[in-house]
């Protein structure tokens, strides 16, 4: 049932953003600077943190690697006005790909309740049924304010 409402998230994003240019996907609403451009690089970066990072230990992958997170923390959304529709898709696919996989990976040697190899910062690891509730709401929250966006590039509205 997790990974269904997963896949329901990602396939929501991937409507709100669908068939619009550059400039569509830079597009802001009121005084916030989220576009739906941030919202792809920010959440392929939210997939490879808990998939990858977390769940697996895995070393950071770049781009995220090439970052000062502590003295730019809002990267992923800020430079993601730099990447073309096309390089964002890709790079948001291709994490939720390797979250897909790693998730499996994780299945066969487990259930929900095994714990990432990384902690929290309490020193906790979170399980793998947390860190998929955690990433689903992380996309609902962001599907919302791509409700917004979208509604704002072209007037579409939806699921």
């Amino acid at each position: 049932m997790l990974l269904g409402f997963l896949e329901y998230e990602r396939a929501t994003l991937a409507w709100k953003c669908s068939g619009l240019g550059a400039a569509s996907l830079r597009t802001t609403l009121g005084p916030s600077p989220m576009t739906l451009a941030g919202m792809l690089k920010h959440l392929a970066r939210v997939e490879d943190y808990w998939f990858s990072y977390a769940l697996h230990a895995r070393d950071t992958a770049v781009p995220w690697n090439t970052v000062d997170w502590k003295a730019d923390p809002d990267w992923d959304w800020r430079s993601a006005a730099h990447d073309s529709p096309e390089q964002l898709f890709a790079l948001w696919r291709d994490a939720a790909e390797r979250s897909r996989t790693l998730v499996a990976q994780a299945l066969t040697d487990g259930d929900l309740g095994q714990r990432a190899r990384r902690t929290w910062p309490d020193g906790q690891p979170p399980n793998l049924r947390c860190i998929l509730v955690t990433v689903i709401d992380e996309y609902a929250r962001h599907n919302g304010h791509a409700d917004l966006i979208r509604e704002s590039v072209d007037g579409m509205t939806g699921q």
